[in-house]
Formats: C-alpha cells, sequence, structure tokens
C-alpha cells in the first residue's frame, strides 16, 4: 500500500558578533518539532559568515534528528513493542560548545 506524505521544514539563521544561531522546525501536519544548534567563531579566525551558518544548521538538524528518532521509539513503544534499552548514541563529529563544557 503506497504512502506520501509531504513534511514542511523550515530554517532561520541568525548572526550576531561571532556567534551564529539556527531554528530548524519540521511541521508533519500532525506534529511539530524544532531542532536548535549554535556555533562560536573564535575571535582570531577570519569572519566567514557561511560556516557559521553550516555548523549551526547542521547542529539544529542533528538536534531535529534526535528528537524525531526518539519520538519514533516513544511510538514503537507505544504499539506494544518491547521496551528497547535506550543506549546512548555515540556522537561523531566535533564536540558541541556545551560538551566541551561539561554540560
Amino acid at each position: 500500500m503506497p504512502h506520501t506524505v509531504e513534511w514542511k521544514v523550515r530554517l532561520y539563521l541568525f548572526e550576531e558578533e561571532g556567534t551564529t544561531k539556527a531554528r530548524v522546525v519540521l511541521d508533519t501536519g500532525a506534529t511539530e518539532l524544532t531542532g536548535h544548534g549554535d556555533a562560536h567563531r573564535n575571535p582570531v579566525d577570519t569572519d566567514v559568515p557561511e560556516i557559521g551558518d553550516e555548523l549551526a544548521a547542521g547542529r539544529a538538524l542533528h538536534d531535529l534528528g534526535r528528537q524525531l528518532v526518539d519520538v519514533a521509539e516513544r511510538d514503537i513503544e507505544g504499539m506494544g513493542a518491547a521496551a528497547t534499552e535506550r543506549r546512548s548514541r555515540p556522537e561523531t563529529g566535533w564536540p558541541l560548545p556545551d560538551q566541551l563544557q561539561g554540560g
């Protein structure tokens, strides 16, 4: 049985004084999820706004993806499937600023 839907995604980028913030909103028609991401430029680095945009957007999309997987796992458990042991997923790539500070 074919299944086709369209989900809408909006990505917003804000830059101010060496910090780029991203907010991505997923609207499934039934649910809306929002992911957030930041990128901070080292003051000694050249100001290249596109790099901040890429990092902040990527981190916001990663946050959104994690939320979507969490929702799917809860829905699976809600359908009566055996609860799976939730393991912390390994992180890849550069650490996020809050991970560097231990938070």
